[in-house]
């Protein structure tokens, strides 16, 4: 993808600064868990906390070249989404609010509790903030077999601020309330938050083809490594790998064709009204 002069300032950078060790243990299974809590504005430290062991803190260090490079795409991908998500929202009667996004290495603080590298990038709708380690991507190819690229990253940080959207929207609330009524099954809502993930893949979508109309940012190949990337992590390939079996009663993000699908949707229309994936999935 090609790089545009923008530059956001709404990043804060924590990575070289010292702090809390690396947490380490806990299942998939755990990880999972605790990524719904941490979506859901709860806390997971309760989840995370059996089985978890904190090695020695880490040292104040200078960030590399490629760290600092890495930076600044950040910034700019939260520039561009900024820019985009406040046009979309004032077509549609609607304020903008951006979010913060937070990089970090091992482990931090978020308004949702203890964040580690192991659950992967996330939104967390209690400070709406988005909290990425980069080392996420590494693994997203190590594990997950999808190559990463710029434009991955750029899909991934989507996908997060596609959460934030729901928030501003109102629809993490009312997913929480539900949570929170008790009236739902395990069941139930794990197809509620499966519809949630795919909305946000949407969002990415639409963000990715109304910046691009706007930009001209995407090169050959972008797209298609983001529907690889989509792929790599939905609930069946993810199910698959760790234990060698599927089971969709019990997916949370959608399946590997679904998160494709809804990505593509997202790209293809443009339109935020289209990503109605609560009554296209909970008929």
């Amino acid at each position: 993808m090609k790089w545009t002069n923008d530059r956001a300032d709404n990043v804060e950078d924590r990575r070289g600064s010292g702090g809390g060790g690396m947490l380490v243990g806990g299942g998939l299974g755990t990880l999972i868990i605790a990524a719904i809590i941490f979506f859901l504005g709860g806390d997971p430290s309760s989840v995370l906390s059996g089985g978890l062991e904190n090695s020695a803190p880490t040292e104040q260090r200078q960030l590399t070249k490629e760290e600092l490079q890495i930076k600044e795409f950040v910034r700019m991908l939260s520039f561009e989404n900024n820019e985009t998500w406040t046009k979309i929202f004032s077509e549609n009667g609607l304020q903008y609010e951006k979010p913060k996004i937070v990089l970090f290495e091992n482990v931090t603080q978020s308004g949702c509790g203890t964040a580690q590298s192991s659950m992967g990038p996330f939104y967390c709708p209690a400070d709406q903030t988005v909290y990425m380690d980069m080392s996420f991507f590494g693994e997203l190819q190590s594990k997950f077999g999808a190559k990463a690229t710029e434009f991955t990253v750029a899909y991934v940080m989507a996908h997060e601020i596609g959460h934030h959207i729901q928030t501003l929207l109102g629809t993490t609330q009312k997913v929480d309330q539900q949570r929170r009524s008790g009236q739902y099954s395990e069941g139930e809502m794990n197809k509620i938050s499966v519809a949630t993930e795919l909305q946000a893949d949407f969002f990415a979508g639409v963000w990715a083809k109304q910046t691009n109309n706007r930009e001209h940012f995407l090169e050959p190949g972008d797209i298609e490594s983001a529907m690889e990337a989509a792929a790599a992590v939905g609930d069946d390939n993810i199910q698959k790998r760790s234990t060698g079996y599927v089971n969709q009663e019990a997916f949370t993000h959608g399946s590997s064709q679904q998160r494709v699908e809804w990505f593509t949707k997202g790209y293809d229309t443009g339109d935020i009204r289209e990503g109605n994936t609560f009554e296209q999935l909970l008929k």
